[in-house]
């Protein structure tokens, strides 16, 4: 229940997170040594605004490029179908299949009255489900629009105040926790910021290599859809391993469509450039990113995906990062500290 309620503002305060990177960069290029009020008074919504508008014209740009192709794709299969039905029952007629079911109906006796009955009854319990399942759909859509306005306004307000916030919480945390205690808090809070700011830092870039990649082998081996399908593939391999599977299942119905036999080879070709992205391309991009070694990458997305799924996959790797550095520093600091003769 308290999850439930909460939820909108944990999505908002990751939006922020994420936002804030974004809008950090862009706010130390914007008037960095302005001494005007009304600059540093602009500075800061200007990134935000900059950063919000990069983002939503990304997600634009993507699905510009692959929505069309998409709906053109599904519109030609089923446009294909009674072609197919058709061919089918031309397939009947040239041969004895018809004959043969035709006779077979008149050897079967059927209850009509029955199968009546029981066609009436499916078709009330179906009537009676699409209207609860519509009016459960509009409710369920009308709560996640309103928990997407509560988590993008928390955001933008999480945003803009940072620095207010976080001044108030210090007040708040040194006048009832001990020094002591709130100076190891602010260590462990500073170790976990730079791991999740540069785990979403690597994320970004190594789903531009993979979508890139991508874009580009499929280019080099002819398949159709080049750029809209690597766009998309590294749209979604923002998700960590799993990403980019999604999007190879969309540009393998892209593919399908036209050509069968291409969208079976393109579906081999995801799979050996998605081997090479999990083993080679991720460990070393986003492990280097955030200081941590390639076979502690691979084996924090497994123990997470296998704890959390799709959320623990995400959290696993800077989580991991944050306790192999705090560690690691702990460790040097104990190693600093013993004299050299006990060392030897």
């Amino acid at each position: 229940m308290l999850y439930s309620v909460s939820l909108p503002l944990i999505i908002g305060g990751a939006l922020a997170y994420c936002i804030n990177i974004l809008s950090s960069a862009m706010e130390r290029r914007f008037w960095p040594k302005a001494k005007k009020k009304w600059a540093i008074g602009l500075r800061r919504p200007t990134a935000i605004l900059l950063a919000l508008v990069i983002i939503v014209a990304v997600i634009a740009w993507v699905l510009r490029l692959v929505l069309p192709q998409f709906i053109s794709a599904i519109s030609s299969f089923f446009s294909s179908v009674p072609s197919v039905a058709d061919n089918f029952n031309k397939w009947l007629n040239d041969s004895n299949h018809a004959s043969a079911i035709a006779s077979q109906l008149e050897t079967t006796k059927v209850d009509w009255t029955s199968i009546q009955s029981k066609l009436m009854k499916f078709v009330s319990t179906g009537l009676s489900g699409i209207f609860s399942s519509s009016i459960s759909i509009f409710g369920s859509l009308s709560k996640g629009l309103f928990n997407f306005i509560l988590a993008f306004t928390f955001a933008i307000y999480l945003v803009s105040g940072k620095e207010r916030i976080a001044n108030r919480l210090n007040r708040v945390m040194d006048a009832f926790i001990p020094a002591k205690v709130m100076a190891k808090t602010r260590y462990v809070i500073h170790v976990t910021d730079n791991a999740f700011s540069s785990f979403i830092s690597g994320q970004t870039i190594e789903a531009i290599i993979l979508g890139t990649l991508c874009a580009l082998g499929m280019w080099i081996f002819k398949f159709p859809s080049a750029l809209p399908v690597g766009a998309l593939v590294g749209i979604t391999a923002l998700v960590p391993m799993i990403g980019a599977w999604i999007g190879g299942a969309v540009g393998f119905v892209l593919i399908a469509v036209t050509s069968p036999l291409q969208g079976v080879l393109f579906v081999v070709y995801i799979i050996v450039l998605q081997q090479i992205e999990s083993n080679l391309i991720y460990p070393r991009v986003v492990g280097g990113s955030i200081g941590l070694p390639g076979i502690l990458v691979l084996a924090a997305i497994t123990v997470g995906g296998g704890v959390a799924g799709i959320i623990g996959m995400l959290l696993s790797v800077p989580i991991a990062a944050t306790l192999y550095q705090l560690v690691r520093n702990a460790t040097l600091k104990k190693e600093n500290n013993v004299p050299k003769k006990a060392v030897e």
